[in-house]
């Protein structure tokens, strides 16, 4: 089974703290919704740039990308 990263991308000075608080929502979605996987996190990319993620597998890819529109997605690798 396949495990696909999406991403959502955030710029300017409270980036970080944005990607924070997105993650804490993903969160609640995998919850809410009895996702395969419980992976999300936020990282920073940079002073300007950061990224909350959630890891998801192929059948549910569409629904949540649907449902949540994150800024892109890939493959995700441990």
């Amino acid at each position: 089974m396949r495990k696909l990263k999406l991403i959502w991308d955030f710029r300017g000075p409270d980036a970080l703290k944005i990607a924070e608080h997105h993650e804490k929502h993903l969160k609640e979605y995998c919850v809410i919704q009895n996702t395969n996987f419980n992976i999300t996190g936020f990282e920073q990319r940079s002073n300007l740039h950061s990224v909350a993620f959630m890891v998801v597998t192929d059948d549910e890819m569409k629904p949540i990308r649907d449902a949540l529109k994150p800024h892109r997605g890939e493959i995700y690798s441990e």
